[in-house]
């Protein structure tokens, strides 16, 4: 088909389907706002369930696009994207417009600003960070704590920002607990004579290889998890952490002093994923997630005839289903465009 494509967000669902798409013998056009390709992938030093390095993915996304000979423009953003009859224009921060005969919105998500729950302390405290900042200590190989020394005693806090009525996220961001279950092991690798602790409010382990990897961490690794939401942390003299958490399993309250607080950052809409929606009049749900024709069986599909989703944009999914829900996409865009 004569057909060109743009595919707005360069992570795992847009190089996936950017990939695919040229392979079906489109033109196609990856839009991506950051200097390189990846988004959140690039982060990330382990992937659960089976710890492999993330990138060995990274390769394989990357590779799809250079043999497919796929158009990638870096540090561009859409500024203005408008449905013609029977095409679409895309004017980009740079200057230049684009048609396109399809477009598939492949935005991804961002991470729950920490900050956003003051009673944690992140960014107050020195010794509160996030998930994905421990991803960046393992990368380089060490675990420490502010004033660079070795943490013995470490807590994760599950669902920061996810099931919260005061942050006004309802949803589950469902790979928080799997992720803070496959950081623990990490960090007791790294780490064999510290102590982890996870607080959880449930463990929501839905996914293959997720409840062993669960087991593992306790029976193997003696990961100790405590059922019971966080109040609130505080700062003593030297630096350390004390939180406040009722364990609800035992029915008492807890107060323990940690080295080193970790937050589970959840899962959002993308802020590139808002604009677009502004732009092109995409309709988002109760979760501020693109809203799908349907649930069932047009997850891909949009309000608009001919713009299409991939990925997270969608929902919270984990990179198996992002592409999965990618390739489906090419499916989509495939057969609307012979009909078109």
């Amino acid at each position: 088909m004569n057909k060109h494509v743009i595919v707005i967000g360069g992570g795992v669902a847009g190089l996936e389907a950017a990939g695919r798409l040229s392979r079906e013998g489109l033109e196609v056009s990856l839009l991506e706002k950051d200097s390189v390709t990846g988004g959140h992938l690039t982060r990330w030093f382990r992937l659960f369930p089976d710890r492999r390095d993330s990138t060995e993915v990274k390769n394989y996304l990357d590779g799809l696009i250079h043999v497919n000979s796929v158009k990638l423009f870096t540090s561009v953003t859409v500024e203005k994207l408008k449905k013609n009859k029977d095409n679409f224009s895309v004017l980009t921060n740079d200057g230049k417009e684009l048609i396109a005969d399809a477009i598939v919105v492949a935005t991804g998500f961002d991470l729950f600003k920490s900050s956003r729950k003051e009673e944690y302390g992140y960014g107050i405290y020195d010794n509160v960070i996030a998930s994905s900042d421990l991803e960046e200590m393992f990368k380089k190989g060490e675990i420490v704590t502010g004033d660079g020394s070795v943490p013995g005693k470490l807590g994760i806090v599950h669902c920061v920002g996810s099931r919260d009525e005061k942050v006004g996220n309802l949803y589950c961001s469902k790979l928080c607990c799997v992720t803070a279950v496959k950081q623990a092991i990490e960090i007791r690798e790294h780490l064999p004579e510290s102590k982890v602790f996870c607080f959880y409010m449930d463990m929501r382990m839905g996914g293959a290889h997720y409840e062993e990897l669960y087991r593992e961490a306790q029976e193997v690794w003696g990961v100790n998890f405590i059922r019971g939401k966080v109040s609130e942390a505080s700062e003593t003299i030297d630096k350390k952490v004390v939180i406040k958490v009722e364990d609800t399993l035992a029915g008492r309250p807890l107060k323990m002093t940690l080295d080193l607080l970790i937050l589970m950052a959840g899962m959002e809409m993308s802020e590139g994923g808002k604009k677009i929606a502004g732009l092109a009049g995409l309709k988002t749900d109760e979760n501020r997630f693109f809203a799908v024709a349907d649930h069932h069986f047009g997850s891909n599909r949009s309000n608009v005839d001919g713009l299409f989703y991939a990925g997270t944009c969608t929902a919270p999914m984990n990179i198996t289903e992002t592409i999965s829900h990618a390739r489906a996409a090419v499916s989509e865009v495939v057969e609307y465009l012979k009909n078109n």
